[in-house]
C-alpha cells in the first residue's frame, strides 16, 4: 500500500512548534507497520524530531538557530526578501527538509518524548506545504 497526501499546515509565527496533532490529522488511516515520509516544500522552513513535553525545549532551540545564524551578517548576499531570508535558508539546511518515521500497529513509533516539529524560520512564513507518503502493509 502506498497512500500519499498533500496538505497545508496554518501559517505559524518564527519559531519551532510542535505540530504532530496537526500533522496526524491530515493522514489516512495508517497501516499495521510501515513508514512515513513527510517534506516540506519550502526553502526557509523545516521539519523535526525532538521534545514534545517540555515547551522550554523549544524555546531554547529557537535561541540556539537565532544565534548560530544571525541576522543581517555583512557577507550575506542574498538579502532582497528582508533580514530574516538568507537566515531561514540557512538554518533549514542545517536542520533539513524531511523525516522518515516508523509505523508500528497503526501508530507512528516514536519515543515517548518524541514528537514532529516545524522549524519556521521566518518572521511571516504563511501557510507551509507538505507532502506526506505513507508506505506500508
Amino acid at each position: 500500500m502506498i497512500h500519499q497526501t498533500e496538505f497545508s499546515l496554518r501559517a505559524y509565527p518564527r519559531g519551532i512548534h510542535l505540530v504532530t496533532a496537526e500533522v496526524m490529522r491530515q493522514l489516512p488511516e495508517l497501516p499495521s507497520k510501515g513508514i512515513l515520509n513527510i517534506i516540506i516544500k519550502h526553502t526557509s522552513a523545516a521539519l523535526a524530531v525532538n521534545e514534545n513535553a517540555d515547551p522550554d525545549v523549544r524555546t531554547d532551540l529557537n535561541a540556539i538557530f537565532n544565534s548560530l545564524v544571525p541576522e543581517n551578517a555583512p557577507f550575506y548576499l542574498h538579502v532582497d526578501e528582508g533580514p530574516d531570508d538568507m537566515p531561514s535558508h540557512a538554518k533549514s539546511i542545517l536542520v533539513g527538509p524531511a523525516l522518515t518515521l516508523p509505523i508500528t500497529d497503526g501508530h507512528l513509533n516514536l519515543g515517548t518524548w518524541q514528537g514532529i516539529y516545524l522549524c519556521e524560520f521566518r518572521n511571516h512564513g504563511g501557510r507551509r506545504k507538505l507532502v506526506a507518503t505513507v508506505i506500508g502493509e
